[in-house]
């Protein structure tokens, strides 16, 4: 008897000093995903690394944060449900894979709104910016962290320089699948084509489109410019990329973590949008050198093409999105205009 009550003791004993040596908190992970190639010029896959080290760091092990690059784990509309859902815990998704699930970022396709960078960043960093992320948590359960560079968009072609708007009749010209970017190009008298991204460089090779319209960055990054002769900078949206994550997620942290995070997010921000700012300021030189030929415009070539699409593409955001949005935006954008 007295040995049987030993090996029972004993057991115990095992079964405690095993259950005392577990972790108080399981370490959480972060899928982080992004589109972007994980090279070191690409400024979404450099904020990223940014954001592992700070946060992996300044939570003591207890978050490990896994890097999914170049769209590993799906396109931008399943990026987002799975943010929605909780199984993806933080995604960089561009603005044109965000209105799958929430509409309403449609609206930063109004084109010629902001004059450069800086009025980009008085209306996002602004009360603006703050209420349209509010609204969008509440709806979709996705927490938007920061607004970054997308690059500024320009007009590329395989056939003519464009200079004025007459020059877009005719062509065939890529767009993302979004009907803002449809309006915008059929106002100004061009013959839109809605292509995935991941099909746009194979689109351009063979002549299914002879023009698209992106950033510098993302010329770069998929090598547009071996099928893109002429190049445009007009800048007709100001695109964007948001740092989006479960709401859920975040708020099963714990108040030291939901710190690393927001830390973590605004370091990956800054990374990512200096990359791209830089780029963007630097259009001329880096794509000249790639073989492009590049056409400037001056301020008041670029009002003929306000003129001619702005208010198409506004009409139809008031009917199909929200007018209320629509003007919320403008009213921001003329406000804080220099």
């Amino acid at each position: 008897m007295n040995s049987k009550r030993l090996t029972l003791a004993a057991m115990a004993a095992i079964a405690c000093a095993a259950f005392t040596a577990l972790p108080a908190h399981a370490q959480k992970v972060i899928k982080y995903a992004h589109f972007q190639p994980a090279k070191a010029d690409q400024p979404k896959h450099v904020a990223a690394q940014a954001f592992k080290e700070h946060v992996e760091k300044a939570s003591n092990g207890s978050l490990k944060v896994e890097i999914y690059p170049a769209g590993q784990l799906g396109t931008a509309q399943q990026m987002m449900e799975g943010l929605r859902l909780g199984t993806v815990e933080l995604a960089v998704v561009h603005d044109g894979g965000i209105p799958g699930v929430y509409k309403t970022f449609n609206i930063f396709g109004l084109p010629y709104l902001f004059n450069d960078h800086a009025h980009a960043y008085r209306v996002l960093e602004g009360q603006f910016g703050k209420d349209l992320a509010e609204d969008m948590r509440k709806k979709t359960g996705i927490k938007l962290m920061a607004y970054a560079d997308n690059g500024i968009r320009h007009f590329t072609n395989s056939k003519r320089p464009i200079k004025t708007p007459e020059d877009m009749k005719g062509l065939k010209m890529r767009v993302q699948p979004s009907p803002v970017f449809v309006k915008l190009v059929e106002s100004l008298g061009g013959s839109p084509t809605a292509i995935d991204w991941g099909e746009l460089p194979a689109a351009l090779a063979q002549g299914t489109a002879d023009g698209q319209e992106n950033g510098v960055t993302n010329i770069l990054a998929a090598s547009l410019f071996q099928h893109q002769k002429h190049v445009t900078l007009d800048g007709h949206v100001y695109s964007l990329h948001a740092y989006l994550v479960s709401d859920r997620f975040y708020n099963g942290l714990t108040a030291a973590e939901k710190k690393a995070v927001d830390e973590g997010v605004q370091k990956a921000k800054k990374i990512h949008n200096d990359m791209t700012r830089e780029q963007d300021l630097s259009a001329k030189k880096v794509l000249s050198e790639k073989g492009m030929t590049v056409t400037e415009l001056t301020p008041a070539e670029v009002d003929r093409f306000r003129k001619m699409s702005q208010p198409a593409v506004k009409a139809y955001l008031d009917a199909d999105v929200s007018k209320e949005w629509t003007e919320k935006l403008l009213k921001a954008a003329d406000s804080t205009r220099k």
